[in-house]
């Protein structure tokens, strides 16, 4: 697919089905102004709508110290009311936009990650960090609260107890503890990083497409059900794969003893 040049954002292919997202505003930080929010929901809104040959995302900061420093806290010294709620609601929107894409999202945490950044981090569906990042909710210290899913996705990944230990201290923590308490799930060094989820997105891109697409809808909204009703969510999931073309090339590609060639159909 051709995607348009974004002020903030830089996009390119990485092979033929992952897309590689980076985070552009390396003299600030990364951090989150009102043209990042607009690039960002352009781009969710993209991939929803016709994803081409987008299979995966991997979604990175410029620079290696930080990955997204939170909101542009510059832009918006001196906000009225009416602008900071406005700016908000495109944040809201290009957040709950990137938590419904029917893609998988790999965030590749370069540095630090904190306020909106870390609640970035949180809204993809995995994540992986250089072993130098930190992670934190730092609102409380600013009069604020999280206000991008923080308080919901947080302690679904690590806990209550220690969420809310998080937000209402805005302590930082390492990458090491996310990883133990389960906002991570690998810790690399810098220079790996990059190179080893790349090597995962393309893995995930070589899997029959539209499997991997209902394994993430049947798991994002099996989780808000109570088991029985998510159970047969999951079976409603799986018999639209039954008669797909990838599902007929999975098994004869089995059978014949050679990689399947899958066309998300």
């Amino acid at each position: 697919m051709t995607l348009p040049t974004y002020e903030t954002l830089k996009t390119e292919m990485n092979g033929e089905h992952v897309l590689l997202v980076t985070m552009n505003r390396p003299q600030s930080a990364n951090a989150l102004n009102t043209q990042m929010g607009l690039d960002f929901l352009d781009l969710w809104t993209r991939l929803t709508d016709q994803a081409g040959e987008v299979r995966c995302v991997v979604l990175t900061g410029a620079g290696e110290k930080i990955f997204c420093a939170g909101g542009d806290l510059k832009e918006r010294n001196g906000m009225t009311r009416e602008q900071w709620v406005h700016q908000h609601q495109i944040f809201e929107r290009q957040y709950w936009t990137l938590v419904d894409l029917c893609l998988p999202v790999i965030a590749a945490v370069n540095g630090h990650a904190y306020g909106g950044g870390f609640e970035t981090v949180l809204s993809c569906d995995f994540a992986y960090a250089a072993k130098t990042a930190r992670f934190a909710l730092p609102e409380v210290t600013l009069g604020i609260m999280p206000g991008t899913g923080g308080t919901q996705n947080l302690p679904r990944a690590i806990g209550e107890r220690r969420a809310k230990e998080m937000i209402m201290s805005g302590r930082p923590i390492t990458a090491q503890q996310a990883l133990e308490w389960g906002a991570l799930n690998g810790v690399y060094e810098p220079a790996d990083l990059l190179p080893g989820v790349l090597e995962l997105a393309h893995t995930i891109a070589g899997n029959a497409p539209l499997s991997v697409r209902q394994i993430k809808k049947s798991i994002r909204f099996g989780m808000q059900m109570e088991v029985k009703t998510a159970y047969r969510f999951e079976v409603e999931a799986y018999n639209h794969l039954v008669e797909t073309e990838d599902r007929y090339e999975g098994v004869r590609a089995f059978n014949e003893k050679r990689k399947p060639v899958f066309k998300g159909r």
